[in-house]
């Protein structure tokens, strides 16, 4: 009859799942809004959270929902010098800051940027990892692009 080996068992699940339970979800940039396109949203820091299985740590911010009579949690990468009780800004007409969220194309060359979009509204893809970032190269106005140094 044979006996069923460890590689056979890999695939049915037990004891040889990721253990995924204490993770806290996956940080994403807010949605783009009308608030962000147009102007700019202000959100709280309401803590610093170390994610299991992730080396960076994640921040949960506190938006004010502009539709509804609520208030919205986010969770972002937390960039290095982000604090507890900091309030971060998140749209076109936001001023740079550590911490803030504005468009490539409103930052000068040379900013070191993380979390940076491949699509509008994709919400961060590039530059994601613990201790990594992305360099602003230059602006090209015909076309309307940002070139940037990626970390790999």
């Amino acid at each position: 009859m044979g006996k069923i080996i460890r590689t056979q068992r890999k695939g049915a699940g037990s004891i040889f799942t990721a253990n995924t339970h204490h993770r806290k979800g996956a940080p994403k940039l807010r949605a783009m809004d009308f608030a962000e396109r147009h102007g700019f949203i202000k959100g709280v820091v309401r803590e610093i959270l170390h994610d299991p299985g992730r080396g960076a740590p994640v921040a949960r911010v506190q938006f004010r929902d502009p539709y509804r009579f609520k208030m919205r949690n986010e969770r972002f990468l937390a960039v290095e010098g982000v604090f507890t009780g900091q309030a971060i800004y998140a749209g076109k007409k936001a001023h740079m800051a550590i911490g803030n969220i504005l468009p490539l194309g409103q930052l000068p060359e040379g900013t070191v940027v993380c979390n940076v979009e491949v699509q509008p509204g994709d919400r961060g893809k590039l530059g994601r990892a613990s201790g990594a970032y992305s360099v602003i190269i230059s602006h090209n106005s015909e076309t309307g692009r940002t070139r940037i140094r990626l970390p790999s």
